[in-house]
């Protein structure tokens, strides 16, 4: 493993593909990751990709590389070493991000350790990357992007592009990890960059 762990969660947004790929990949790095996932993140990986539990997202991920990289914690428990500013973190991503999270991060009212690890992150001036998926956006929506993009996150929407000819839905959700894993710092060859030859 190598760098400070990045906090990973996951919350009730569409878009469990996009979480557990990014999981993968950052484990296939060995980067150590400090996980997260809230009830209704848990629930979302049931519906749309037949995930029903974490030890069932250990599996899809690769148990060796999990046990190697992945630290996993209660959303619950907001004196887990998430939420401490001494902790430390190479930065978190919320893949995929509800509005309702995203609202409550805007606002700076944690009320679990989702929220914490979140307004801790940007305290600490440290990277915040927010992937929401959710169309069309209201006043309250952009209002509450605006208000963070402010704060130093960024807000990365679940938008992937169609410059790169995908042919399948992987190469749509690689298509937006690769920009996660750019903003996170992480080295990352899944999608060629504007004017590099296609990945082999």
């Amino acid at each position: 493993m190598s760098g400070d762990p990045i906090v990973f969660a996951m919350t009730g947004a569409s878009g469990a593909p996009y979480g557990i790929r990014l999981l993968q990949t950052l484990v296939a790095a060995g980067r150590p990751v400090s996980l997260i996932i809230s009830s209704h993140g848990l629930r979302l990986l049931k519906t749309e990709s037949d995930v029903s539990s974490v030890d069932e997202l250990r599996q899809a991920v690769g148990a060796e590389g999990w046990d190697r990289c992945v630290t996993t914690y209660d959303d619950a428990d907001r004196g887990a070493g998430p939420a401490s500013g001494s902790a430390k973190s190479g930065g978190m991503v919320v893949c995929p991000c509800s509005m309702g999270t995203l609202a409550s991060i805007a606002a700076g009212t944690s009320r679990s350790l989702v929220e914490r690890a979140a307004d801790v992150t940007l305290k600490e001036r440290r990277r915040l990357v927010l992937v929401p998926r959710e169309t069309p956006l209201s006043a309250i929506h952009l209002e509450n992007m605006l208000r963070l993009t402010r704060a130093g996150a960024v807000v990365l929407p679940a938008a992937p592009g169609f410059y790169h000819r995908p042919t399948s839905i992987d190469q749509l959700v690689d298509f937006i990890v690769a920009r996660v894993l750019d903003q996170l710092g992480v080295a990352q060859t899944l999608v060629p960059r504007w004017g590099e030859p296609p990945v082999a």
